[in-house]
């Protein structure tokens, strides 16, 4: 899903401005948006652009200030991005104002002349002009109490203290300019709040002896909080019930009713906190525990004491206890670092149910190293992956807690002077750029106080800007500046599963688009495999594969007057695109054969809300809205252009709480409905496939009295990060449902057939079929090959080089083994067989079967000496129905024999009681002229001793070569012989009974 490629970028964090003393950089962060960053020293601030990575602005305290407020320890970004306020270690708060310079650049370009500007274009991002900003000290805020942690918000500032423990809110400084003379400005500070930890204030705390020591506040409105025991909270500041005061900011108010309800899915079972009397606010806190722990009796009769920062110093180090949290809203999943070094994935509380069980996510180490404590933890904004920090190194996870790439340490030996790569040995804090194409790592400080921040970049699936069925049935990355499509499915069986074949296609994005329109957000690929559609920040480009060429607008208003919104998909040569234009919602139908622009837009369809997400089924386009609603159009072309036909629309309100957490969108019409029936009634019959969240769902109609659509909603999994559907796939695979948790491929054989779904007990009938473990993250599955594909990461380093090379390798396997043997376990050896016919052209179909067969033998072998009790029956099992099914294969006796060699002794036994006898074997093989095959089970009888003392079976097989002119069959046999009978008599034996030496005598 998420690899990283090439090699990270450092950044020279030292300012090159004069009497800058260097200095370590403590930490940086991102601004809301993702388009800055800051930098912090202990003395100083830079703000830095993303893209291109470069200062804007820097700003050093002086000497007074350090002395009176302390060092910098801490920053952080306002809502809105024009403030900074910076922590200190004396318990300040140093306000920033940060202002933009919209007409004013940065920096000057030199001037060149047209031939040599060619030659210097700018790269994806870097076609914007890096706008000028100012920072300018605001004032000092001295904090009562030792500050812990610092949240700013649109209106106030919240902060935690220590002595005495407590969270405070304070309003931003305002400044009334309609005074004249002293009184220009005049700072507002009423409404300062001040909330005590205790029993009486917060009711809900686990232990109210505590301190909080993170406050965090994501962007949807989430708020967590870390307290110093080590257990996390979900929170929300609400007016008490109990107050009839109206507040006097109007304000106030506004943000806090915007928080309540944005936080409002967040939160569960709470109890509210009682007014604080210490303040005027009329409202409290209310949170739930979502981290909890056991504290061993021992620890909890000791006395505690409080080092000053928030944290008792004990003796017992909880390794549970909680350093950093990750809310990820878009899968209800919040991720939680310990003290030791684990992460922990725990699902959101919910209003009635049971408390969620943290799901300890396996952290890859094969050289034992320690990790040692999470550092950092941040979700991409789509959700799908989370990077994490720790004290002695990195790794990037998936939802579904596979691990994507790591690094903890070098493996190979490196020149430990030139070696500048840092962020593998340790990290400080992280954050992703926008289009979660990089990562920004900040690393500790080393014997240079200079190139502390790098940036590494990744490739990505597409399917994670965009889940349709076209965009997973290749496997298509996307990287910073290009796209990658996997072509393996067009190359012979070898190239697909040989993984030093080259079958990847690398198609550049126009430099002209990529510079102003960095980073991509929609890629879109057609039914074939051949055409591209990308979109960035503004407007949209085309490729097609058969001509190489892309087109992009001529007119870069109109490129720059629209953004997608909701989704790119192809219907045949016609690119479907969900767009906003001025605050209005579209769907514009693009031919590729025409030029882009405005006056070749084939239909515009007018909605009345964004679309979240678009899917083709047929000619029947479906589109999903931030309303809850699914409409239905239908693809009419005609004798000029191509339309779009309203057939219906239905509502999923009740039925999906957040339409924003919808990911993958499908349904599925009966044959009858097809062929007969009005499309305007499709939607009243159709199931409806949705992955929402991390659940895949499944909606069947049911119609009640009056003739009102319900939907009978089946969950089959959690946690599903993507999914494959295959309305028209290969015999029983047909009607197939494929999904990926993060560890497994489950199957669901036939899940989507819906003939059938009248009856009572439809709904509850699909099961699951297949799990599939995997070594590597799946990408595709290519249903024609019976083969999986997939990627994973690697890593490189050199001793001549200062830095780590990272690159993904195609991977992949099976699954037609997997599939068969559910049938043949459920007794269904006719469906296997006619599933089987569909592979057994591929050159590894043989090898598909001896896979099957051994992995049945393995199991039951490992079933009977786990039960030693009974005896099991030579007609038990699923292993008969193995043997039935490969009778129908011509290639069965080669895997019998092949699935022999390669296992052990012990289980021959049980294999051939089934099979039959060896030396049958051996003569069928004989008389069918297949003396390699014979070659092999000649082996097997001399392991069990079939064979007599004159050898005359390997005799007559060295025969049967000598007259096919096998002459290497020829040489393995003499070998053979020699090696069972040190002194040569049997060699001598064999060569004498057979007129080899004669023929290879003559001249």
């Amino acid at each position: 899903m998420y690899f990283p490629t090439s090699a990270a970028r450092q950044l020279l964090t030292v300012p090159a401005l004069p009497d800058v003393i260097p200095e370590p950089v403590l930490c940086f962060e991102a601004s809301p948006r993702k388009s800055l960053f800051c930098i912090l020293t202990k003395s100083s601030l830079t703000v830095w652009r993303v893209r291109p990575s470069a200062p804007l602005a820097h700003i050093s305290r002086s000497e007074t200030s350090l002395i009176e407020h302390g060092d910098n320890t801490a920053v952080t970004w306002s809502p809105d991005g024009s403030r900074i306020v910076i922590q200190t270690t004396m318990s300040y708060l140093v306000l920033v104002t940060v202002e933009y310079i919209p007409d004013a650049s940065a920096y000057q370009p030199s001037l060149m002349g047209p031939s040599v500007q060619r030659n210097f274009l700018p790269g994806p991002g870097e076609g914007i002009p890096l706008q000028s900003l100012s920072l300018a000290l605001e004032g000092v805020i001295c904090a009562e109490g030792q500050v812990l942690s610092v949240s700013p918000r649109k209106y106030h500032i919240i902060f935690s203290t220590s002595s005495p423990p407590a969270v405070q809110r304070i309003p931003w400084p305002v400044y009334d300019e309609t005074e004249v003379g002293e009184q220009t400005t005049r700072r507002s500070l009423m409404g300062h709040d001040t909330w005590v930890l205790n029993d009486q204030e917060l009711p809900w705390l686990v232990d109210p002896d505590v301190t909080v020591t993170k406050i965090l506040h994501s962007t949807s409105g989430v708020e967590t909080w870390i307290t110093s025991d080590g257990r996390a909270y979900f929170v929300r500041l609400q007016e008490s019930r109990h107050s009839d005061s109206v507040l006097a900011d109007s304000e106030l108010g506004e943000e806090e009713a915007d928080r309540s309800s944005a936080s409002n899915q967040a939160n569960g079972i709470s109890r509210p906190s009682t007014e604080s009397s210490d303040s005027q606010s009329h409202y409290h806190w209310e949170g739930t525990c979502i981290h909890n722990f056991e504290v061993p009796r021992w620890v909890q009769k000791q006395r505690s004491i409080d080092d000053g920062n928030g944290r008792s110093s004990t003796t017992y180090i909880e390794p549970r206890r909680a350093v950093a949290i990750a809310v990820n809203t878009r899968f209800s999943l919040v991720a939680v670092g310990t003290q030791s070094g684990f992460i922990e994935f725990t699902s959101f509380p919910t209003q009635d149910g049971p408390t969620p069980t943290p799901k300890v996510v396996e952290v890859p180490n094969p050289y034992n190293r320690s990790s040692g404590s999470v550092t950092a933890m941040e979700w991409s904004s789509d959700g799908y992956v989370l990077a994490v920090g720790w004290k002695h190194g990195w790794a990037i996870f998936s939802v579904g807690g596979r691990c994507l790439a790591s690094g903890f340490g070098v493996d190979d030996h490196i020149d430990g002077d030139r070696f500048q790569d840092t962020f593998m040995h340790a990290v400080e804090n992280l954050f992703w750029a926008p289009g979660n194409f990089e990562l920004f790592v900040l690393t500790p400080s080393g014997i240079k106080p200079d190139g502390q921040v790098f940036i590494l970049p990744f490739a990505k699936s597409a399917t994670t800007c965009q889940h349709s069925p076209d965009n997973t049935r290749y496997a298509f990355l996307q990287m910073d500046d290009r796209a990658l499509v996997y072509r393996g499915a067009d190359q012979p069986d070898m190239s697909v599963i040989n993984p030093e074949s080259d079958v990847w296609q690398h198609v550049k994005i126009p430099q002209s688009y990529l510079a102003t329109n960095w980073p991509i957000r929609y890629s879109a690929l057609s039914n074939d495999g051949r055409l591209i559609a990308i979109a960035g920040r503004r407007g949209l480009v085309h490729y097609s594969s058969t001509s190489g060429r892309w087109k992009i607008f001529s007119n870069i208003t109109q490129e720059q007057a629209f953004v997608v919104k909701g989704g790119l998909l192809w219907f045949h040569h016609v690119l479907i695109a969900a767009v906003e234009v001025s605050k209005s919602y579209q769907i514009r139908l693009y031919s590729r054969d025409m030029e882009l622009s405005n006056q070749n837009v084939l239909h515009r369809e007018i909605l009345t809300s964004p679309v979240i997400i678009l899917s083709l089924v047929d000619n029947s386009l479906l589109v999903y809205t931030a309303d809850n609603m699914l409409s239905h159009y239908l693809i009419v072309p005609t004798a000029d252009t191509i339309k779009l036909h309203l057939c219906g629309s239905i509502t999923f309100d009740g039925i999906i709480a957040s339409p924003n957490a919808v990911r993958a969108l499908s349904w599925m019409i009966p044959n009858a409905q097809k062929r007969l029936g009005d499309p305007a009634d499709d939607l009243s019959v159709a199931i409806v496939l949705m992955v929402v969240g991390g659940q895949l769902v499944l909606l069947r109609p049911r119609k009640s009295g009056s003739q009102e659509v319900n939907y009978d909603m089946q969950i089959f999994a959690e946690r599903i990060e993507f999914c494959w559907i295959h309305l028209r796939g290969i015999g029983a695979l047909e009607n197939s449902l494929w999904g990926y948790d993060g560890q497994n491929i489950r199957v669901w054989l036939n899940a989507l057939a819906i003939e059938s779904s009248g009856s009572a007990d439809g709904p509850s009938s699909v099961k699951e079929s297949v799990s599939i473990p995997l070594d590597f993250y799946p990408l595709s599955v290519l249903m024609d090959k019976g083969i999986i594909i997939g990627a994973e990461h690697e890593a490189a380093t050199r001793m001549n080089l200062s830095f780590v090379m990272f690159r993904h390798a195609t991977s992949s396997h099976l699954f037609l083994h997997h599939v068969l043997r559910y049938h043949l376990e459920s007794g269904q050896v006719k469906e296997a067989v006619t599933l089987a016919r569909h592979y057994q052209h591929l050159v590894f179909f043989a090898h598909a079967l001896e896979i099957l067969l051994h992995t049945v033998v393995e199991s039951e072998a490992t079933i009977d000496s786990d039960d030693t009790s009974t005896s099991a029956s030579p007609e038990s099992g699923t292993l008969p129905a193995v043997i039935e099914f490969l009778d129908h294969f011509d290639a069965a006796l080669d895997v019998v024999v092949g699935c022999a060699r390669k296992t052990e002794m012990t289980r021959w036994k049980r294999l051939f009681s089934i099979v039959g006898n060896p030396h049958a074997l051996f003569e069928t093989c004989l008389a069918s002229k297949r003396l390699k095959t014979a070659g092999s089970y000649l082996l097997v009888l001399h392991n069990l001793e079939q064979l007599d003392e004159n050898n005359k079976d390997a005799v007559r097989l060295l025969n049967c070569a000598v007259k096919a002119q096998d002459w290497q069959l020829c040489r393995e046999l003499l070998r053979f012989l020699h090696s069972i009978d040190d002194t040569g008599k049997a060699l001598r034996h064999a060569l004498s009974e057979t007129s080899l030496v004669t023929q290879k005598c003559v001249p």
